[in-house]
Order: structure tokens, then sequence, then C-alpha cells
């Protein structure tokens, strides 16, 4: 079970680590860029031979999904600070809604189509860096008008369900329109997170009652 394990705290970090952007967007304005960009470009892996390939592979998730891996260990830890309860509380809402996503297959192949027609337009604002790289460079996907296209895509799609996450923090920042359109990319990077960690297994009672099961796979995974 140690790799079905191993698989669920990568998914579950990527949760986190969205979840604690949009939070650090909410009261602050501005995240840390390597995390915001992992997040973001995970949208863009469609089809992985490994769940760590989301992010990067094996020997970059401890980089990538850090700040994750940091706010996973503190819930098992059982860190009650006010701001990972609220973290764990956007995790939640994410959970709640991949499984509205779940239920309407139509809505989820719009998403689908949507994330592949936006990745054609990063493909494109690659092109226009004149980078000499063939693979597309993570900036790409945080380009303003790519994380505007995913905000739309959101709002068309995930706005419409009933149960909509409530995100708190400094009305200057929230009220700003590049902020919002970041705190919905970051909300579908979660729920394509989410998804993830179902396809590994992932229930959400595990998050109440099984904590200590993480232990070992976030020891190993920090430590490679």
């Amino acid at each position: 079970m140690s790799r079905q394990h191993d698989e669920q705290t990568v998914a579950l970090a990527g949760m986190f680590q969205a979840a604690s952007l949009v939070d650090q967007i909410a009261h602050r304005g501005m995240v840390p860029q390597n995390s915001y960009e992992a997040c973001i470009a995970s949208l863009f892996v469609t089809s992985p031979k490994l769940t760590e390939d989301v992010y990067g592979g094996v020997s970059e998730v401890p980089y990538s999904l850090s700040l994750g891996l940091r706010h996973l260990q503190d819930m098992v830890d059982k860190n009650e600070s006010a701001q990972n309860k609220q973290i764990i509380q956007y995790v939640l809402g994410m959970i709640m809604l991949e499984r509205q996503l779940n239920k309407h297959p139509d809505v989820m192949a719009k998403v689908g189509e949507g994330i592949d027609a936006i990745a054609a337009k990063a493909r494109y604002f690659n092109s226009q860096e004149e980078t000499s790289s063939a693979a597309l460079e993570p900036v790409a996907y945080t380009h303003r008008n790519v994380i505007a296209a995913l905000d739309n895509l959101y709002q068309e799609t995930i706005s419409h369900f009933s149960f909509r996450i409530q995100v708190g923090g400094d009305p200057r920042h929230l009220q700003n329109s590049e902020n919002a359109a970041r705190i919905r990319a970051l909300l579908l990077a979660g729920i394509r997170a989410t998804l993830l960690w179902r396809q590994v297994g992932g229930k959400r009672w595990h998050m109440l009652f099984f904590r200590s099961r993480l232990k070992p796979s976030l020891r190993r995974i920090i430590r490679t």
C-alpha cells in the first residue's frame, strides 16, 4: 500500500498547495512564483505515467510541491493555526466541487476541452517568448492571458454548481480582477489535484481518520 499512499500524498500536497496559494493571494495579493507555476502547469499534464509527473516528476516533487507538503505536514501534526484551518476548509471545498463535477460528465467534458484549447494558447505565448526549448516553459502557463482564459473556463463551468467556495481575505486584494482570476485558476488546479487524488484511492474520510498513514509517505517524498 505504500506506493498508493505516496501517490495520495502527492495529490493531497497539490490540493493543499493550491489552497495555500488562494489564501496568500486573498490576504497578501502575492505568491511564490515557483509554487504558483507548478500548480497552474499541473492542469495541462493530461496523460501522466506517474502521479508525480503532474508536478514535474519524482525528483522535482519535493521542490515543486514544497508549500503543499509543508501544509499537509501541518495537518498531519494537527497544527491548528487559523491559517491552516482556512486552508483545510478550501481543500474540503475542492473535494465537494470535484464530486459535483464527477456527477456532471457534460461539464467535465467542457472543462477538458477548455483545458486543451487553453494549452494551445499557452504554446503561442511560449513561442512569443522566443525560447529555444521544445518543452513548454512553466511561465507560459501563468501568462496573464492564459490565467484569464482559465478564469473564464471556471466561471463558465464550476461556478454554476450550487456549492461555491467562499474565499475570505483583504477586500483590496479580492476586488482586484487579476487576483480574482488567479484565485479561480488555482481553484481549478486544486480540483484537478482532487480528481487525481480520487483516482489513486483518496477518500474524504481518510483525511479525518487516517492522517497518520501519510507520515511515512511525507518523510519519503521530502527526503527524495
